[in-house]
């Protein structure tokens, strides 16, 4: 599933040519991706000028004045530019057609998605989504720290990187990366997350804004499904030190990376690089 990276790549990769553009037409192949799209995705989005293109956990949403529309990559989902006569794949959901800019040539935002768990909803002016209305705070700023994962730890019992995962405590923390981060700082990801000390905390909130910033210039990871809107896959996944890795030696230490499942999610870790 693209997590924060492969998103905020995502964003980067297609701001520039949307901030500004108006919507010409809005072509929905499908009535529904996980959830049914709401009518205004098609009968308000046209004509608006796209004014932002925001990032909110692993949404996107492209900001106008009648509204914005939300989208959610799913599992296998992405976004590309295209020309507007590109052949269209069994997977291609949905076309948002751009007006031309000077010195540009005409493109089209498509949203591919084989798997079908992402989503395009509307969000009304001046309204926050309610899947967007008890989100903690973004990783990559000042309202995320050590010492909010140590306040909110005290008295969890469930493992500590379910605990960083959960989205009403830090947001866009997935899979891939709480491994990551966990392993950067020294931590068993199965250990109660009410048991880990203050400084512990501090520094694994470190990691994680260490890890998620590098995974970004890298592009995000590519292991099945991702591509960026130029179609270029992530490179992050070159620098993996424990996700995937199973059986394969620690190249801290040597010894073989472990494989358990935390919350039906595959968790790697360093037996002994982490406790």
């Amino acid at each position: 599933m693209p997590e924060l990276p492969e998103v905020e790549t995502t964003r980067r990769g297609i701001a520039p040519y949307l901030i500004g553009r108006r919507v010409l037409e809005v072509t929905l192949r499908r009535p529904d991706l996980r959830w049914p799209i709401p009518a205004e995705v098609g009968e308000l989005l046209p004509g608006q000028r796209i004014e932002a293109v925001e990032r909110r956990a692993k949404y996107l949403l492209l900001h106008t004045r009648a509204g914005s529309a939300l989208l959610h990559l799913g599992m296998s989902g992405m976004l590309r530019l295209l020309p507007p006569d590109a052949p269209i794949g069994k997977h291609d959901h949905v076309d948002i057609a751009l007006e031309r800019m000077p010195a540009q040539a005409p493109r089209i935002l498509r949203f591919t998605d084989p798997r079908r768990f992402g989503c395009l909803l509307w969000q009304p002016p001046g309204e926050i989504h309610p899947l967007l209305a008890h989100l903690g705070p973004e990783p990559l700023t000042d309202a995320f720290d050590g010492e909010r994962l140590w306040r909110a730890s005290r008295g969890r019992g469930s493992a500590v990187k379910l605990f960083l995962m959960d989205n009403a405590v830090v947001v866009g923390v997935g899979n891939i990366y709480a491994s990551e981060a966990l392993f950067a700082a020294g931590i068993d990801p199965r250990r109660p997350a009410g048991t880990i000390s203050r400084a512990r905390y501090a520094r694994l909130a470190t990691e994680v804004k260490r890890i998620l910033a590098w995974a970004i210039e890298r592009g995000g990871t590519t292991l099945r499904d991702f591509l960026n809107p130029d179609g270029a896959p992530g490179y992050f996944f070159r620098e993996l030190n424990v996700y995937g890795r199973a059986g394969e030696p620690c190249r801290v230490c040597a010894s073989a990376i472990r494989q358990v499942a935390l919350g039906q999610r595959s968790t790697f870790w360093c037996p002994r690089c982490q406790r």
